[in-house]
């Protein structure tokens, strides 16, 4: 056996120095080959680092193992509870539909989920479901539920915008989505998306999911399923869309509130050009038709009458459904008292005058009106400027000082005591528990007539009256004649300090404007359910009387004096009218209601903060809009008396010949004086 030589390794001592080199050049020599093997040395290392082919190969196919069993993992545990989702339980849940329609036919709004009948894409023309697969899924015809390529391009185009422009769902996907999924955003539903998916590819054939997918899809308005859609904008059968009005259905789903024509012609249509330039795009039609095609706004059969104001309304009308027939779990059609004709005027009317140079220079920044029947059926409702700005209800839900509007409570209860309009009163500086009540023009007109004292909403004269026939008798009349509000017993009270409602005020009014018949402010005629089933209808058949008919034939000739010499001069019409005007301190609210034979209207002006307007009363831009829109409201109409409308309602519920001599009391016309 042969011994390997042995080399003695040299150590050197602590303290000791290593030996010189014996000449520079070999130093040199040295150091050269040192550096040259140290070179040397490192690129093997780092070559001995990297894997080999072999070892490559074996980490890929670890890696894709358990790729394969984390993968696998995540499909078992999200695909076991996909048997209870795919029970189509979430497929068939929607929200009952409900329409509601006008007393001339117009339907006002659509709200909850419409579903039309089932289509099936073969039936429908071929651009129709191109245009869907065009700019919703253009390889919809080559995937297997999943687009790889469009989810690299979105995820490319999403990186390179450094925000979510883009998503990779395929129509499969969106329709697994709508079909089964709830609307919640995370990983765990993105992996069921895919599953659904890929488990609809395998059930269904591409033209079933694309049936599937276009009775599916929302399209806005409650609008779902292309059937529902097509006739909801257009008016037609799905079979019959145009090439243009199927650009404008498939321009919808992406966002369906902002794409919608109803709401915004102009959007709508971009969005649908650009449908047709994906369709060119496609191939599947060519770029000259896509030009010919492109609108600059949609237009569609649903041009309604009225505009946005009349959601005032229509939300109203919703918050009461349930008082009227409980829980609402089917379709409805709600009927209602609402006028498209007399909605559209005031709407127009109001927007007029605020939009005036008068008004904008005296600061008025809100405005409401409403008109209503002398039964207290509501023809006409605007709740505020700008619904989309404000959705608050100034008519129904706000609260505001009536000011001298206020005083027909004081003097209704006045003529149960006895005193009458021809009574005088000695208008003069008075004081009641230390508060002076002032005129609005700050002075003293001496002895009048009670009637004089309304006609020039004489505020000394009103308290006289409320403290004499007491406050407690003024609130009980108020309460007793609708108004629910809570009423200050103090003696600003006569002029119209405590808040009210302008809904229940102007119904107060419609009372004297009957001849003293009880009134219920109310817009639903007819609730019918599925199969034309009534659910509820409203009778009026018995009205109660609640005042003396010569007492509101009384009062009557006093308002009707407001307008004919009056505060309300402003709103003088070409037939008998009365009415009542009324402003707050420092003008932080300013009205006029009044009516004639047919109609009933109240307007209110000021600021949602309650900051003063500059100058404005009643007797000004109020009754000048009442006047605008009473004008308006009234054409073609047959000129009525006050007195012979009153009567005809007395008679219509049976009075006898005894109630005939309460017409004694109201007047005839209107004129100036």
């Amino acid at each position: 056996m042969a011994q390997r030589p042995f080399k003695r390794q040299q150590t050197v001592r602590k303290g000791a120095t290593t030996p010189r080199k014996r000449n520079k050049k070999r130093a040199s020599g040295a150091s050269s080959t040192s550096s040259k093997k140290n070179g040397s040395g490192i690129l093997s290392k780092i070559g001995g680092m990297i894997p080999g082919p072999e070892a490559i190969a074996r980490f890929i196919v670890i890696m894709g193992i358990w790729g394969l069993v984390i993968a696998g993992g995540v499909v078992a545990y999200y695909g076991y509870g996909l048997p209870e989702k795919v029970s189509f339980e979430v497929a068939s849940e929607r929200k009952p539909s409900i329409r509601v329609v006008s007393v001339d036919g117009v339907v006002l709004g659509s709200y909850g989920d419409r579903y039309g009948s089932p289509v099936e894409v073969g039936d429908l023309p071929d651009h129709v479901g191109q245009a869907f697969v065009s700019i919703e899924d253009r390889r919809f015809y080559d995937h297997f539920g999943i687009d790889i390529l469009g989810i690299l391009r979105a995820s490319w185009v999403n990186l390179m915008s450094g925000r979510i422009a883009e998503g990779g769902s395929t129509i499969t996907q969106q329709l697994a989505k709508n079909l089964f999924l709830s609307p919640e955003r995370n990983f765990g539903r993105k992996i069921e998306e895919v599953l659904l998916a890929l488990w609809l590819e395998f059930k269904f054939s591409k033209q079933q999911i694309l049936s599937l997918y276009l009775n599916r899809i929302y399209f806005g308005s409650g609008m779902y399923g292309i059937d529902a859609a097509s006739r909801h904008y257009f008016g037609t059968d799905p079979r019959r869309l145009n090439l243009y009005e199927a650009a404008v259905l498939a321009g919808l789903p992406k966002a369906p509130s902002r794409y919608n024509p109803l709401v915004d012609p102009e959007d709508s249509a971009k969005r649908a050009n650009i449908v047709l330039d994906a369709m060119a795009s496609n191939g599947v039609i060519t770029g000259a038709r896509a030009e010919r095609a492109k609108q600059r706004t949609v237009r569609t059969t649903r041009q309604g009458k009225s505009g946005p104001g009349v959601r005032h309304f229509t939300d109203w009308v919703l918050d009461r459904v349930r008082d009227y027939i409980g829980y609402v779990d089917q379709d409805l059609t709600i009927n209602t008292t609402l006028d498209s004709r007399l909605q559209e005027i005031a709407e127009l009317n109001l927007e007029r005058a605020l939009a005036s140079p008068v008004a904008q220079q005296k600061r008025v920044g809100q405005a409401s009106l409403l008109a209503m029947t002398p039964d207290g059926a509501v023809r006409a409702m605007v709740g505020g400027r700008n619904y989309f700005e404000s959705q608050y209800n100034r008519v129904t839900q706000a609260r505001r000082q009536p000011g001298s509007v206020f005083k027909l409570f004081v003097y209704l209860a006045a003529l149960d005591k006895g005193i009458g309009s021809n009574d005088w009163m000695r208008d003069m500086a008075i004081s009641v528990n230390g508060w002076e009540p002032r005129n609005f023009d700050r002075k003293h007109h001496g002895t009048m007539s009670i009637r004089d004292a309304v006609a020039t909403s004489n505020n000394s004269i009103a308290v006289q009256v409320a403290m004499e026939v007491g406050l407690d008798n003024v609130i009980k009349k108020a309460h007793d004649m609708g108004v629910s509000a809570e009423l200050g017993r103090e003696p600003s009270l006569a002029l119209g300090t405590s808040e009210v409602s302008m809904l229940e005020l102007t119904g107060a009014y419609a009372i004297v404007a009957n001849g003293g018949f009880s009134v219920f402010p109310h817009a639903i005629r007819k609730i019918v359910g599925q199969g034309g089933e009534v659910l509820y209808e409203r009778n009026d058949e018995f009205p109660v009387r609640l005042m003396n008919p010569l007492h509101a034939g009384e009062m009557n000739n006093m308002l009707s004096s407001v307008v004919a010499k009056g505060t309300g001069r402003n709103a003088i019409i070409d037939r008998p009218a009365a009415g009542k005007t009324g402003t707050t301190s420092d003008s932080r609210d300013a009205w006029f209601i009044g009516y004639t034979a047919e109609l009933v209207a109240g307007v209110w002006m000021g600021n949602d903060n309650g900051s003063p307007m500059d100058d404005v009363s009643g007797g000004d831009l109020p009754a000048k809009l009442w006047h605008d829109f009473m004008l308006h409201a009234h054409q073609n109409l047959p000129v009525r008396s006050l007195g012979k409308a009153a009567l005809a309602r007395s008679q219509k519920v049976g009075e006898d010949g005894s109630w005939r001599d309460f017409t004694s009391g109201f007047t005839t016309g209107n004129k100036k004086q």
